[in-house]
């Protein structure tokens, strides 16, 4: 026999066959109410979309900490700015020589390789840099980590972005050969090993939280709201990660990053670090890459609560700390 036949009965075998069907279509419909603030950020949405996602987004950076609200004209001009900085900083890196770019890489990644706090780390998360956004590269990294020495010591996390209306999430890998190519060509990781198992890590909300979100969104807001950001669902390795290497457009010396306006990085780390807090973790090291056209004089990113700083850059210039109580975290 080439499987068991979980029902036998004909008639239980029809019910589980509809309860799974109205499951899956509340969990997609659930989606579409949960997930819109963060669409793909290489799918243009539709304009109530995008509309919402803005709106959402707003609100999101409008509350600080404590819950204080921002000005939302103070906001349009925040995001004003960030949109006319994104685009000077691209053409400065359409720009760039090309010669000048591989060099730079280089000296980037012989950096963060031969760094103490890069050796010491156990666990990271690190992107597949995309010469299609014009990234700091990663592959010697990448290599370094996923090499016959380093494999033993370090588990790999790289980030995957679903499909519209979706978050970030980081899969851990163990090869070059579990990435596969997505749109503009960017590599991300199969949501299944080559055994076809389901890889550690990035889960997405459970069924129950997508059923009570979906029957509960009007009447228990709040609580649908914790859903969402529940950090469980954000990651679900067994040990912290020691670091993340984080891309962006633009930085400064001070920690401010500015990045390619899908909040994907900013709300990942956000609810990764209140993870670590409720799991009594210590805190990750946050190092961003960047091309010396890519630093900005300090001051001159416009921030809002809701963007999450870094604590350290590398630029070709060498290592650039940012907080050294931040650099004791991998030692």
């Amino acid at each position: 026999m080439g499987a068991i036949d979980c029902y036998p009965n004909s008639k239980l075998k029809l019910q589980s066959m509809f309860l799974h069907r109205k499951s899956t279509n509340l969990i997609f419909k659930a989606k579409e109410v949960a997930l819109v603030a963060h669409p793909h950020p290489h799918i243009m949405p539709s304009p109530t979309i995008r509309s919402s996602a803005a709106n959402l987004t707003r609100t999101m950076a409008a509350m600080n900490k404590d819950g204080i609200g921002v000005d939302p004209h103070e906001l349009d001009a925040i995001f004003e700015q960030k949109r006319s900085l994104r685009s000077k900083v691209r053409k400065a890196l359409k720009n760039m020589d090309p010669i000048l770019r591989s060099q730079e890489d280089n000296a980037i990644q012989n950096i963060v390789v031969e760094s103490s706090w890069f050796k010491a780390s156990k666990s990271l998360c690190a992107y597949v840099s995309s010469p299609a956004l014009l990234e700091v590269g990663t592959p010697r990294i990448i290599s370094e980590v996923l090499s016959s020495s380093a494999k033993e010591r370090k588990k790999l996390y790289v980030p995957r972005v679903e499909d519209r209306n979706s978050n970030m999430k980081m899969l851990m890998i163990s090869s070059v050969k579990d990435l596969i190519e997505k749109s503009m060509n960017i590599l991300e990781p199969a949501l299944v090993d080559s055994d076809g198992n389901q890889r550690e890590d990035g889960a997405l909300l459970s069924l129950f939280a997508f059923l009570f979100l979906l029957l509960n969104w009007r009447s228990y807001p709040s609580k649908a709201a914790n859903y969402l950001e529940v950090p469980g669902a954000v990651m679900q390795a067994s040990d912290p990660v020691d670091l993340f290497i984080v891309p962006g457009l633009a930085f400064d010396k001070s920690g401010s990053r500015l990045g390619r306006s899908g909040g994907y990085y900013d709300l990942f780390l956000k609810n990764y670090l209140e993870l670590t807090k409720k799991k009594r973790w210590k805190q990750p090291l946050l190092v961003a890459l960047s091309y010396s056209v890519q630093i900005i004089e300090d001051g001159g990113i416009p921030i809002t609560p809701f963007d999450i700083p870094m604590d350290a850059l590398v630029s070709p210039a060498g290592f650039i700390p940012i907080s050294g109580a931040d650099l004791r975290r991998c030692e």
